[in-house]
């Protein structure tokens, strides 16, 4: 099996490993590195196709929670991709992942079965109380691909549900972040529809998030995600929170880049930073 989230390693082990030069550059990692380093202990390396960030951000989610959220726990959360292909008949160009002999139609049981797995995967791994359990099942959630892969899709689906309320939102006049605007200005996402064909779509296949859907994927899980953007060291980005007003009672996430593209963890806060 491929491991999709690497054992951990001493961070600046990891570091000195990988930014070796005395390039401008591998100073500036190095500094980077130093300063996650006075927060967490390890770094655990995503697998780096283009889902790392979708990986990084559920299994940092999932390895933290002690209780499911509330949108997984509504009554029609299962009922989201029928009720949406009964308003929005475009959806059925939904890209899913690719299985042999699937007849048109079948799209929103499939997409209604990778829900069902992500809330009962979330409240299973919530509802293990010892850190080192929660930690291997999320370690074997990881290692099952058909599973894996399934909830990415669950993921993608969630963001296009909420980026649909959002242009709704938004549409009738009520207030939006600001995210969303940026979101629908760009000429190939101006509404809803066209985020799916050009960018969700693609997401896992040939493209990764760019840091305008990580707003969107925050808003969709209800998790600020903090990501200390490596290159980004020493100016006011490094770390950067999406979304950046967040709401109080949003579970936080923390994620390392170097490059805005590719996403690894950190683990194992620090004695002194707990307290």
């Amino acid at each position: 099996y491929k491991l999709s989230v690497a054992p951990e390693m001493d961070i600046m082990e990891y570091c000195r490993k990988e930014w070796r030069g005395n390039t401008p550059v591998a100073k500036r990692m190095r500094k980077g590195y130093e300063a996650v380093a006075q927060k967490f202990a390890s770094i655990r390396r995503v697998r780096g196709d283009n889902y790392c960030a979708l990986r990084a951000t559920l299994f940092q989610a999932l390895s933290q929670t002690t209780q499911l959220p509330n949108w997984l726990q509504s009554e029609d959360f299962t009922m989201l991709p029928e009720n949406l292909l009964r308003k929005y008949d475009w959806i059925k160009q939904w890209q899913l992942k690719q299985k042999l002999g699937r007849k048109m139609g079948e799209i929103s049981e499939e997409i209604k079965e990778y829900l069902i797995l992500l809330r009962k995967k979330w409240k299973n791994i919530s509802e293990i109380e010892g850190p080192i359990e929660k930690q291997e099942a999320c370690d074997k959630l990881f290692k099952n691909e058909e599973e894996e892969y399934s909830l990415y899709e669950a993921l993608k689906f969630l963001m296009l549900n909420t980026a649909i309320e959002l242009y709704n939102d938004d549409k009738s006049g009520r207030r939006v972040p600001v995210f969303s605007w940026l979101l629908f200005a760009r000429d190939t996402s101006s509404n809803p529809c066209q985020l799916m064909h050009n960018h969700l779509n693609h997401i896992g296949h040939s493209g990764g998030l760019e840091q305008v859907e990580m707003f969107l994927l925050a808003y969709a899980l209800q998790y600020t995600i903090q990501v200390y953007r490596l290159y980004k060291h020493s100016t006011d980005e490094f770390i950067t929170l999406y979304p950046n007003d967040p709401e109080e009672d949003w579970p936080v996430v923390t994620l390392i880049t170097e490059d805005d593209r590719h996403y690894n963890i950190p683990v194992r806060m620090c004695q002194e930073t707990m307290l």
